[in-house]
């Protein structure tokens, strides 16, 4: 079953772009060539984003691929199809990368066990409810990344909103 996705880099150095490139024909089988503008949120940096559509699970396949590369920032969405949810993973040099699964409106589908394993941790003082919700939704990624997600004037871009 295929699906269909978009690869949001919002910040590479000049240098891994085209690894980037390189590492997401990999996974798509075709050549890939990113239409790369600079990134005003951290001057130095690129960003890109490309549309793609494959096999259900390309979208991990992709975070995979460039996941652990430090000083990249990045998002992958997959829409869901009758085969399986929809998926979010973006990922940061400083938090790593974050993987949820949505439903056919965006929002983040969160397991009960990990609701549950929330809830205990946050009975045994481990820490606060509000913070393991908060990271079970993204947000400390959502923060970090929301100001690499505005381009530069005249610059496409799609907006990726989050869900409150």
């Amino acid at each position: 079953m295929t699906t269909r996705g978009v690869l949001y880099v919002h910040s590479a150095p000049r240098a891994l772009c085209p690894h980037v490139e390189w590492a997401v024909a990999g996974v798509l089988g075709v050549r890939v060539q990113l239409d790369w503008i600079r990134q005003p949120a951290s001057p130095g940096t690129w960003r890109a984003e490309f549309s793609w559509q494959g096999e259900s699970g390309t979208a991990s396949k992709l975070a995979s691929a460039l996941r652990g590369w430090q000083l990249l920032r990045f998002e992958v969405t997959a829409e869901p199809c009758t085969s399986a949810e929809g998926e979010r993973y973006s990922a940061t040099p400083d938090l790593g990368i974050f993987h949820a699964v949505t439903g056919i409106h965006g929002d983040i589908l969160i397991p009960e066990d990990r609701l549950r394993a929330a809830l205990v941790r946050s009975a045994q003082g481990e820490t606060e409810l509000e913070a393991e919700i908060s990271k079970l939704l993204g947000k400390p990624w959502d923060d970090e990344l929301e100001p690499f997600r505005y381009a530069g004037e005249g610059a496409p871009v799609r907006w990726l909103h989050q869900v409150v």
